[in-house]
Parts: C-alpha cells; sequence; structure tokens
C-alpha cells in the first residue's frame, strides 16, 4: 500500500508540471530531444517528461514597437533625427524563433538602414511633405525582409522628423514670412471690396435719387394735365348745357356780366369795352377793307 502511494505521488510528480495550458493569441514551441517537434495552440496540451521542453512561448497578438530617432541624411546634406513607430504580427511560431535571432533588434536595424536608404533619394522640403510616401515604402521593404522570419510587417509610421535647430529657425522665419505676405493680401483684397461696395452703394443711392426725382417730376405733370383736363371738361360740359338750355340774349348778357365782375376781381389794370363800341369797331374794319377793295 505504501508502495503504491509512493508511486502515484511520483506519477503526480511527473505528470503535472508536464500539463500545459496554452492562452488565447498565443502559442508555445516545442522541440523533442533538441529538435523541433511541433508548435502548441491553445488549448489543453501534456508533454513527455525529460524529453520534449518548451523552446519559446510567441505572442500573436499585433505588436507596437517605438524604435528610437535615428540620424539620416537627406539628398541636399541636411542631417536630421527620425523616429519611427512599427505594428507587426508573428504569423509563424516555428520561423520566429528559429528564423533570425533577437528578431525585434534584428528589425530595429532594418528600420534604420531602410529609412536610411529612402531618405537619402529625398530632398528635405520633400522629406517633410512626403510622409505617407516614404510609410508606404518602408512597410514594403520592412514586410518583404521580415517574410522569412515569420513576421507580417502591418504599418509603419514615421512619428517624428527633428531638423537641424538652424534649418527649424529658418523654416520659422519663412513661415513668418509667408503669413505675413497672406496677411497683407487679404488687407488689401478686403480694403479693394470695400471700395468697391462703397461705390456700389453710391451709384445705386444716385440711381434711385434720379428715379426717385423723375417719379416725382412725373407724377406733378400728371397731376397739371389731368386738373387742365378736368377744367376744361368742366368748361366744355358748361357750354354744352348752355345750348342745350337754348340759352337767350339776356343769359348770355349776364354771363357776360359775371365774367366782367370775375375780371374786375383782379389786381391788375384791365381796360373794359363796352358791346355797342366792340360793333361800332367791328363796322368800321368792314368799311376799311370794302374802300381798300374798291381802290384795287
Amino acid at each position: 500500500m505504501d508502495i503504491l502511494l509512493v508511486l502515484l505521488i511520483l506519477l503526480a510528480i511527473l505528470i503535472i508540471p508536464n500539463v500545459k495550458i496554452v492562452p488565447q493569441a498565443e502559442c508555445y514551441v516545442i522541440e523533442r530531444l533538441g529538435s523541433y517537434y511541433t508548435t502548441w495552440r491553445n488549448g489543453l496540451h501534456i508533454k513527455m517528461p525529460f524529453i520534449d521542453r518548451i523552446s519559446n512561448k510567441v505572442v500573436l497578438k499585433e505588436i507596437v514597437k517605438d524604435f528610437a530617432p535615428q540620424p539620416v541624411i537627406t539628398k541636399d546634406n541636411v542631417t536630421m533625427q527620425i523616429d519611427t513607430v512599427v505594428y507587426f504580427q508573428i504569423t509563424d511560431a516555428k520561423l520566429y524563433t528559429y528564423g533570425v535571432e533577437y528578431p525585434i533588434s534584428a528589425i530595429e536595424n532594418l528600420t534604420a538602414t531602410t529609412l536610411r536608404n529612402i531618405i537619402g533619394e529625398l530632398e528635405l522640403d520633400q522629406t517633410l511633405t512626403s510622409r505617407d510616401i516614404i510609410n508606404s515604402k518602408m512597410r514594403s521593404i520592412l514586410d518583404e525582409a521580415t517574410d522569412p522570419w515569420g513576421i507580417k510587417v502591418n504599418r509603419v509610421e514615421v512619428k517624428n522628423i527633428i531638423p537641424p535647430r538652424d534649418i527649424q529657425e529658418a523654416m520659422e522665419k519663412q513661415m513668418r514670412a509667408e503669413r505675413e505676405r497672406r496677411e497683407k493680401i487679404l488687407q488689401a483684397e478686403g480694403e479693394k471690396k470695400s471700395s468697391i461696395l462703397i461705390a456700389e452703394g453710391e451709384k445705386e443711392s444716385a440711381i434711385l435719387r434720379a428715379e426717385a426725382k423723375r417719379e416725382a417730376q412725373i407724377r406733378i405733370a400728371e397731376g397739371e394735365a389731368e386738373a387742365l383736363l378736368k377744367l376744361k371738361s368742366a368748361e366744355a360740359e358748361g357750354i354744352r348745357l348752355l345750348k342745350e338750355a337754348k340759352a337767350d340774349d339776356k343769359v348770355i348778357a349776364l354771363k357776360s356780366f359775371e365774367a366782367l365782375s370775375n375780371l374786375a376781381n383782379g389786381t391788375a389794370t384791365k381796360l373794359i369795352v363796352p358791346a355797342e363800341l366792340q360793333g361800332i369797331a367791328t363796322l368800321g374794319t368792314a368799311i376799311k377793307e370794302a374802300m381798300q377793295d374798291k381802290q384795287k
């Protein structure tokens, strides 16, 4: 009984340490007698005591590495500091374990050399404005270079581009001058628009005043014409009524006296010729014309 208990204890000591549970998003590289044997995925696994060993525990999640700034030289011989961020993922645990020693350090060195090669083909202004091109080229080159290592480079980002201090000062002066130039242009355009608006306002005001004056004159003329028309219509209506009433000489004489009375109300000097004298004057004129005809 004691021997059985001892055997059970020994068996438990041998088995329990060799029972392994692989977590999600990880895998274990297993060697048997010093050679690669298999790769354990997530789940429960048991390895052979004294024969199998876990060579490497690999994380399959995406890894982000922020590498320190690297000195690079542009095509126009400007030295600047550039740091990068690399997003990569291990796709093959076996290649990652046996493909290269210190793979993270290898990726960092490969990133630095690739960055120097790409920046060496660009000038300073192109480097500052072509981050997308730099990122795309670096991702393509790094992905191809790390494929034998079981690594997939998903993304590469240029984090900071730090030019020398004197270049920064020159760029700041250039930007300040550009901002001042734009400010002056905007101010001149504003003054120009303001002058145009003022001139247009004065023009429209003059046009409106002229139109108002013309409209007033038209209204006055129309009023005078309408008043004159009504006066003449009233006179014509009066004459028509007299004709329809068959007025005799007495009525006409009365109207004449009324006209003379209205005429006398004025302040100007008047010369009134009686009707009888008018007849005599008319007769004299007729006799004169008859005598002239006879002489001819």
